[in-house]
């Protein structure tokens, strides 16, 4: 419910607070006072589109707020997660826009995008104008009226079926993907197993190709390493039958036996003979590894190296199609391994998606059905009631029609097509109501739906903009009466011209236009007592003091004091 409501500098109005609250709140004035910019601020604070040429003459931007009270458990979640606050129950909503076109939002004091307002109004308001009446020419806004009043039962299985809807269209899609590309996925199969059996016929092992080269480096040089391991090995251990030759082993031995002979009579020379001692085990050492150095050499012959060079070719051939060294290439066989499989598992999932997909069919037809069922009876409830309320609203021979008819496929809503229809008259047959109806008589039937669907889904504030609109004597006095019996349930904001309207507000506000000054501005005030009856005067006859519609304004005010 919207307790209070502030505009400044919207349209015509300067600064001026509504004070609405509960009840039935009518909403008069003269021609060009501002009225429909009250409906235009509740449309900003319900994240309609902004309209910089709203913004007043000379102002640097308009402003709505709102206090708005509520207890709805939803709407405290989405306040919070936008990140702002409801205390003691109360909601604050700002809107501004800017002359240049900015427009900005806030949200229980946190500043919040503007379509969070809507999101927050779809909870909050219901407003109906010239606009709603245009919408509700659609069928889909038709569909969505009736399944307002099928109730919880029906949005629990129509929730189920969209569920199912998705679900269905979901397989349907992935089944055609993997059977549309089938030839493609047995040429990359055939490509993959290709790929797969060269590498295996090769075989390649991490790092392989570091050591063939060193290999080949080694058997490229096999000779020249021969000769130098020889030389160096008869350097260190001379085999030669020379007494004058003299190796660098023997050489050491000489020297540590020289000081070996005099160590006891200088100790300083003990370290020396150590490191003579230790250098001569060294190139015994490096002697015999020289010696199995050129023992290997000897079996290694040109066999070796065309083996070697034939596998590094091998390797290089992979490495030009498959990966620049032989982890690429291994890697690369992992990954078209684990893409084969996958490959050669889709006949086997395309069958197991049908299965799915027939079950989720078969699932989704059912809950369609069941969807039919419930609206086809919710149709026949409305019909009935709402022909009801259009005889208590100055159409006493019309006859309301909501009809479920089957659509060629189902969609995202089921499979049924709403129409809202109206017979006007005895013997007619019933039409939709968009060419039926008269622009009076569209205004009466969405009053008539608003007050049996409120019944069963209620909206906490409805907003009617000249619901009233090309009606007059008896049927404005009924539109009033159950404009009032709405406002037992929720709360009813009217905009109108209409005495017979107004008469049953519990709240009445008058947008008052003062011209002075050679541009106009606009306020509100609440009437009581004499000013209202003489507001009531002003619109039944066009004088606030005529004594005749001061009377008939007392008497219609009568009307709600009796109703």
């Amino acid at each position: 419910m919207i307790e209070e409501l502030r505009i400044r500098d919207l349209g015509v109005i300067v600064d001026s607070t509504l004070p609405l609250g509960p009840g039935f709140t009518a909403i008069t004035g003269e021609t060009g006072a501002g009225k429909t910019m009250v409906v235009s601020a509740l449309g900003l604070l319900m994240g309609e589109r902004s309209d910089a040429g709203a913004v007043r003459s000379g102002a640097a931007q308009a402003r709505v707020n709102g206090i708005i009270r509520t207890d709805d458990a939803e709407v405290r979640e989405l306040v919070e997660e936008i990140g702002g606050e409801i205390e003691d129950e109360e909601l604050i909503l700002n809107r501004t826009v800017s002359s240049e076109g900015r427009s900005r939002a806030s949200v229980g004091g946190a500043s919040a995008p503007v379509g969070s307002l809507g999101r927050l109004a779809d909870h909050l308001f219901a407003v109906h104008g010239q606009s709603e009446q245009l919408r509700l020419r659609s069928q889909a806004a038709q569909r969505e009226t009736l399944d307002r009043f099928g109730g919880g039962e029906l949005a629990e299985v129509l929730g189920k079926y969209r569920s199912a809807h998705r679900e269905r269209q979901r397989l349907s899609a992935e089944v055609e993907a993997l059977t549309a590309a089938k030839e493609e996925r047995a040429a990359e199969a055939a490509r993959l197993r290709q790929e797969l059996e060269e590498i295996a016929e090769v075989d390649p092992q991490s790092g392989e190709e570091v050591e063939l080269s060193r290999r080949i480096d080694v058997l490229s040089n096999v000779e020249a390493l021969r000769s130098a391991s020889s030389l160096a090995h008869e350097a260190l251990v001379s085999d030669s039958d020379d007494p004058m030759a003299r190796d660098a082993t023997s050489l050491v031995d000489s020297a540590a036996r020289e000081v070996e002979r005099v160590a006891d009579h200088d100790q300083r020379l003990a370290a020396v003979l150590e490191t003579l001692q230790g250098a001569s085990l060294q190139l015994s050492d490096a002697a015999r590894e020289l010696a199995a150095y050129a023992a290997d050499l000897d079996e290694e012959g040109p066999g070796e190296l065309a083996r070697a060079n034939a596998r590094l070719a091998d390797l290089t051939a992979l490495f030009r199609l498959y990966g620049a060294d032989s982890d690429e290439v291994i890697a690369s066989a992992e990954r078209s391994a684990i893409r084969l499989a996958e490959l050669d598992g889709d006949d086997d999932r395309i069958e197991g998606l049908a299965e799915q997909l027939a079950a989720e069919t078969a699932r989704e037809q059912e809950l369609a059905a069941r969807v039919t069922a419930l609206r086809t009876a919710a149709a026949e409830r409305l019909s009935e009631l709402v022909t009801i309320e259009l005889r208590q609203l100055a159409l006493p021979d019309a006859n309301f029609v909501a009809r479920v008819s089957p659509l060629d496929q189902l969609g995202s809503a089921g499979g049924d097509e709403v129409q809202l229809l109206l017979a006007p008259h005895p013997g007619a047959q019933p039409r939709p109501i968009a060419k039926s109806a008269s622009g009076g008589e569209l205004s009466r039937v969405m009053l008539a739906l608003e007050v049996v669907v409120a019944g069963v889904d209620p909206v906490p504030t409805f907003v009617f903009d000249e619901v009233d609109a090309g009606v007059g004597g008896a049927a404005a006095i009924e539109i009033g009466r159950r404009l009032g019996r709405l406002a037992r349930t929720s709360q009813v904001i009217v905009v109108t011209h209409l005495a017979q309207v107004a008469a049953f507000a519990n709240n009445h506000l008058q947008i008052v236009k003062d011209s002075a000054g050679g541009f106009t501005e606009s306020s509100c005030r609440r009437l009581d007592g004499d000013d209202r009856l003489a507001e009531m005067a002003r619109l039944l006859s066009g004088l606030s003091d005529s004594e005749s519609a001061l009377e008939h304004a007392a008497e219609l005010l009568a009307l709600r004091d009796a109703a």
